[in-house]
């Protein structure tokens, strides 16, 4: 299966960061089955950082990473499970897991409103549930392990050009 990288630069070889930014799903490398969503990822960050371009970097993913003995966590759809685990990884400095992987709905700005209004009580849990299935969410998956991170091959890449 083939799945996408939006950034900046071309990554032939993706690693595992750290950073001070942690995604839905953790710290990782993350990836997408959809070519759309991440060129629209990298017009974001061209926009944010001021930059006239970026790549989607293409590579085939191995599907030995969805069998034993890795270890992952697959969200079909946006649940209570889903969204308690994306707020743990985005409001709880010290939440961590020990999944190779993790593959879900990617949690978009317009579902962020949603958690804020959640947060906020201003909407109840099952209400956030709701408004959630009314989007059309991505996927994305979180590469988690080095490990996991090996089911990659890097097979070619694209630039994207944002236009203001």
């Amino acid at each position: 299966m083939k799945v996408y990288h939006g950034s900046l630069i071309e990554v032939r070889n993706p690693e595992i960061r750290q950073g001070v930014h942690v995604g839905d799903f953790g710290c990782g490398f993350y990836v997408t089955s959809s070519l759309a969503q991440a060129r629209r990822f990298v017009r974001l960050k061209c926009s944010r950082e001021g930059a006239e371009s970026g790549v989607v970097s293409v590579f085939k993913l191995d599907e030995k990473l969805f069998a034993p003995p890795f270890k992952g966590k697959v969200f079909t759809t946006p649940s209570r499970a889903w969204a308690n685990f994306v707020l743990a990884n985005r409001k709880k400095p010290d939440f961590s897991h020990d999944f190779d992987f993790v593959r879900g709905p990617v949690a978009n700005d317009k579902v962020y409103t949603s958690f804020t209004l959640y947060e906020g009580g201003i909407i109840s849990f099952a209400s956030l549930i709701e408004r959630l299935k009314t989007r059309r969410l991505f996927d994305q998956i979180l590469f988690h392990t080095e490990e996991a991170l090996a089911c990659l091959s890097f097979i070619g890449s694209e630039e994207v050009v944002w236009q203001k």
